[in-house]
């Protein structure tokens, strides 16, 4: 044990095994809350599941985007996008479109008709992060950030998963 002093900046923050114990008793918590958050009452008749809140979530703060590029960030294979993306179209809830620069390739975007009830469902997520990343200065955001994607991955790893 140090008998250095503890910094005045990191006074009274717990160590790690108290953050661990912190931490494995909330993520549980946060993880069944975002279950739970159901889609608004405009979208309850469609076949919708918290996993398409990822996918929804870059068509809205990125606009429209190709299936490769929705892969790519989510960081599962093309091939799982366009399941999502198919039954979504059929749905009504999102729409190809041929890109005008090349028409082999589809361009996703929310249907336009759904626009506001998908905002709506992912609202609540943004104010809370929102009022939670505003307390942070960018580097501890950033450090947030990077904490959780070392988390994951190790998880992964440990599952013999692909991260």
């Amino acid at each position: 044990m140090s008998t250095d002093p503890e910094p005045a900046e990191d006074a009274g923050a717990p160590d790690v095994d108290e953050a661990i114990r912190a931490i494995l008793l909330l993520m549980p918590r946060v993880v069944a809350r975002t279950k739970r958050t159901p889609p608004p009452p405009g979208l309850r008749s469609f076949n919708l599941a918290p996993r398409h809140l990822s996918l929804m979530g870059y068509l809205v703060f990125d606009g429209p985007l190709g299936v490769n590029e929705l892969a790519r960030r989510l960081e599962v294979a093309p091939t799982t996008v366009s399941l999502m993306v198919g039954d979504l179209t059929r749905q009504g809830v999102l729409e190809r479109r041929e890109d005008p620069s090349d028409r082999r390739r589809a361009i996703i975007a929310i249907a336009s008709e759904q626009q506001d009830a998908v905002e709506d469902w992912l609202a609540a997520g943004a104010v809370a992060w929102r009022a939670a990343f505003e307390r942070l200065t960018p580097r501890e955001r950033g450090l947030f950030l990077d904490t959780l994607r070392v988390y994951e991955s190790t998880m992964a790893a440990a599952r013999g998963e692909d991260s």
